[in-house]
């Protein structure tokens, strides 16, 4: 199966997908990554994390188009000079830290420049750091500063089941004024109802004269789903839950078994020449 045909440009995802789970960048993934350019297909990742948490993948993939970060809520150049911003409304951003207090959820603040914490033992703080490759900013507080600049606000719990249930507790308190999606299990998004990733897939298609159609998107999560909706042809990772694969176009291996380079080589290159 080839879709490569009208294909243009390959949005992904970045962990759990592009990365495996000790976040290294296969030789696999980089020769996909290398072997699109040579097909003339176009290569750009959109994460959770911020800017300066993709600046490695840069190098190693070869990124040359804007890198959307924070769900969406940031667009930045392989430099990380910024593009665009879409900061959470001040009163949204009050009402989702004032109700991911109430969940019993750690609450982290992403701005522009910063990543803000008030735990710095908190769970996932210390593998956070290692991943992004600087450490957070630790506050007593979350000001209205803050939040007057917050690009994502996440709630963090290993309680699997309660970061479910608060995603769509979430969605229904802050409707239309902040949009709240799961980046991982223990993840709970919060961004600007414009920063989204598929808000983000249409921006790029915009930026780089593309039809929806012509961009395939690759993703392991339920944020992932909003821009497999925006692309012509999604893939969902082996590692992906039910509701993200029953959402994609096809399924690939998982992304500790080079799942993005095997979707790439079959979904989106035209087969080897007999």
């Amino acid at each position: 199966m080839s879709v490569a045909s009208d294909i243009r440009l390959l949005l992904s995802d970045v962990d759990g997908t592009l990365v495996t789970d000790d976040k290294v960048i296969t030789a696999g993934a980089r020769d996909a990554a290398k072997a699109l350019r040579a097909g003339g297909l176009s290569l750009a990742v959109a994460s959770s994390r911020p800017p300066r948490g993709m600046a490695m993948l840069v190098a190693p993939l070869g990124l040359t188009l804007p890198m959307v970060g924070c769900n969406g809520a940031i667009l930045v150049n392989p430099d990380l000079s910024v593009i665009e911003v879409h900061p959470i409304d001040a009163a949204a951003a009050a009402r989702a830290v004032a109700f991911l207090a109430r969940q019993g959820l750690d609450i982290w603040i992403y701005t522009e420049t910063q990543w803000l914490v008030r735990d710095p033992r908190g769970p996932h703080v210390e593998r956070e750091a290692w991943i992004l490759g600087f450490d957070p900013d630790v506050v007593s507080d979350f000001t209205d500063a803050h939040l007057a600049r917050a690009l994502k606000i996440v709630g963090v719990s290993d309680d699997y089941p309660l970061v479910a249930a608060s995603e769509t507790a979430a969605q229904s308190l802050l409707g239309g004024s902040a949009s709240a999606t799961r980046s991982a299990a223990h993840f709970l998004d919060i961004t600007s109802p414009s920063a989204d990733k598929g808000a983000a897939a249409v921006a790029l298609a915009r930026r780089l004269d593309l039809a929806l159609h012509q961009i395939a998107t690759i993703g392991d999560m339920p944020n992932d789903i909003l821009m497999f909706r925006q692309s012509g042809f999604s893939v969902a990772m082996g590692n992906a839950s039910d509701e993200v694969k029953a959402a994609a176009s096809a399924v690939t291996d998982t992304n500790n078994n080079d799942g993005f380079a095997k979707a790439v080589r079959r979904f989106l290159l035209p087969p080897p020449r007999a």
